[in-house]
C-alpha cells in the first residue's frame, strides 16, 4: 500500500527535530517531503513542484540533480569512499587544491578541510589564535566582528557573531570579542547610499582598532554580504579599508565566503569585488554544488610556516575532522569547478541577475510596503517595512515575512524569510522562464499577505 505524504508527516515528527525550528509551528505547517529534485525544482511525495529559490540554504549551487556532479560522485564511490586524511592524501582533493589554487584571491596558498561552515570558521579562529601566539605576540588573544554578522552556530562561531535570535541565550559560554557596528546602508546613519559612498562609516572600525587592536589576533567579516542580518549588502571599498586598517595593526583578517563565494555575488569571491586578499578564508556550501558535507580553510605560506617545525617544539596544528578531505566531497567539488570553468557559468548568471532585479523591481518595487529591493549577483532581498518613508519595520511578532513564506508555498515556491526581507537566492544555472514564474508568484504571495 502506498505511504501517503500525511503518513510520511506524522512519522517525520515522531522522530525528527529539525534545524532552525520551532516545532511547534509544524502543528500548522507539517514538514513537506521531498521525493527527488532537478534543476532548480523540488517535487514532493505527491508530485508537487516547488522552485527553490533559496538554493537549499544557498548551497545548491548548479542545481538539484546536476548530471555532471552525479556521475562524479558515482564514479568516485566506486574507487574510494574514504580515507583518513593524516599521513595519507588521494588524487581528488590534491587536483582539488591544485584547482582552487588558481580562483581563490592571490596569496591564499594552503587548505585545510572541515566538513561543514562553522567547524571551518572554528578552524580559522583557531588558526588565527595560534599563529599570533607562536609568533611572539601572546597578548592577542580577542577576535573582531561585525554587529549583525553571522558565522555559524558552534560556540566559537557564535562568539563571533552578534545575531541575539542564535546567540543571545548562550553568552555565558561565549568568548569577549570586539563588535564593530557594521555597515547599514538601507538605514544609512550617515544620510549616504550604498553606491557613491565613501564609507563613512568605516569610522566605526578605526574607532574600536585605535581602542583594542593591540589585543585582537583577528577580524572576521562576511564580505559585501551579512547573509542572516537580512542579505545587507555593503560597498567593496569597505573591505579595502579594512585590509589596509589590519596590515597597520597586525591584525589578521578572515573572510567568511562560505555563502558567497563560487559565483554568489558575481565574482568567484566576494573579495575579488574589492581587489585585495584576506589573510584566511572560509568555504563551503557551493564549494560541492549542495552534494556533499564540505568545508575549507585556505590560508597563507607566512601563516603555514609559523606552524612549521620539529614535532617537539609543540608548534604543530592539532585540529582535525573525520571526515576532513572525504574523497566524495572533494569529487563533487571537483566537478563544480569543471562546470563553473568550462560552461560560462558566471558569465549566463551575471546577465540573468539583471533580468531578475528589473523584474522584481518591476514587480515589486512600487509596493507600498517595500522599502528596498537590494542585490548582488542574483541574490536579491526585498525588504518590507510597515512605513515606506521611516522605514520602519514589521513588528516582528506579526510575522510578516513568515505569512507570506507559507503563502508562496502554496503555490510552488520556496522564499524561506529572514525576519522582515524576502530573498532570492537561486541556483546560478536559473533560466529566464524559472524567474518569471518565480517572481509572479513572489508578488502574489505578497500581495495576498499585504494588498
Amino acid at each position: 500500500m502506498e505511504i501517503t505524504m500525511k503518513e510520511w508527516q506524522e512519522r517525520d515528527l515522531a522522530k525528527i527535530w529539525h534545524p532552525c525550528s520551532q516545532m511547534k509551528d509544524y502543528e500548522e505547517l507539517a514538514p513537506i517531503v521531498i521525493d527527488h529534485g532537478s534543476g532548480v525544482y523540488l517535487y514532493d511525495k505527491e508530485g508537487k513542484e516547488y522552485i527553490d529559490i533559496v538554493s537549499s540554504w544557498w548551497c545548491n549551487l548548479l542545481g538539484h540533480c546536476n548530471p555532471k556532479i552525479s556521475s562524479a560522485v558515482k564514479a568516485q564511490l566506486d574507487r574510494l569512499e574514504h580515507v583518513i586524511f593524516a599521513n595519507f592524501t588521494h588524487e581528488p582533493a590534491i587536483r582539488l587544491c591544485e584547482e582552487l589554487s588558481e580562483t581563490v584571491p592571490e596569496g591564499l596558498t594552503k587548505f585545510n578541510f572541515s566538513d561543514n561552515g562553522s567547524a571551518a570558521v572554528e578552524c580559522a579562529l583557531k588558526l588565527a589564535f595560534q599563529y599570533q601566539y607562536q609568533t611572539g605576540n601572546e597578548r592577542r588573544k580577542r577576535f573582531m566582528c561585525l554587529t549583525e554578522g553571522y558565522h555559524g552556530e558552534t560556540i566559537g562561531a557564535l562568539s563571533v557573531g552578534s545575531m541575539d535570535l542564535y546567540a543571545k541565550i548562550y553568552k555565558p559560554m561565549l568568548m569577549d570579542t570586539v563588535h564593530i557596528e557594521a555597515p547599514d546602508c538601507y538605514r544609512c546613519p550617515y544620510g549616504q547610499c550604498r553606491d557613491c559612498c565613501r564609507c563613512e562609516c568605516f569610522e566605526q572600525a578605526e574607532r574600536e582598532f585605535e581602542r583594542h587592536a593591540d589585543e585582537v589576533c583577528a577580524v572576521i567579516v562576511e564580505p559585501l554580504l551579512q547573509g542572516s542580518a537580512g542579505m545587507r549588502i555593503y560597498p567593496p571599498l569597505y573591505l579595502k579599508k579594512l585590509r589596509k586598517l589590519c596590515d597597520e595593526y597586525g591584525v589578521l583578517l578572515i573572510a567568511d565566503e562560505i555563502a558567497t563565494g563560487f559565483g554568489r555575488t558575481g565574482k568567484m569571491f566576494a573579495f575579488d569585488h574589492a581587489g585585495v586578499s584576506p589573510d584566511i578564508m572560509c568555504i563551503s556550501k557551493g564549494l560541492t554544488g549542495g552534494y556533499m558535507p564540505m568545508a575549507i580553510t585556505v590560508t597563507t605560506d607566512k601563516i603555514y610556516d609559523a606552524f612549521y617545525a620539529d614535532y617537539n617544539e609543540g608548534k604543530a596544528f592539532m585540529h582535525s575532522h573525520t571526515y576532513s578531505g572525504n574523497p566524495l566531497g572533494c569529487s563533487a567539488a571537483l566537478a563544480v569547478q569543471k562546470i563553473l570553468r568550462e560552461d560560462n557559468i558566471l558569465e549566463t548568471a551575471g546577465k540573468n541577475a539583471v533580468y531578475l532585479h528589473e523584474e522584481l523591481n518591476r514587480a515589486l518595487l512600487s509596493h507600498k510596503n517595500v522599502g528596498e529591493i537590494r542585490h548582488i549577483g542574483l541574490i536579491n532581498a526585498i525588504e518590507l517595512v510597515e512605513d515606506k518613508r521611516t522605514k520602519q519595520g514589521f513588528d516582528s511578532r506579526l510575522r510578516i515575512g513568515y505569512e507570506i513564506y507559507k503563502r508562496a508555498l502554496r503555490y510552488g515556491l520556496i522564499l524561506r524569510p529572514l525576519g522582515n526581507v524576502l530573498y532570492f537566492n537561486p541556483p546560478l544555472i536559473i533560466e529566464k522562464p524559472e524567474i518569471d514564474k518565480a517572481v509572479a508568484i513572489c508578488r502574489r504571495a505578497v500581495a495576498d499577505i499585504l494588498g
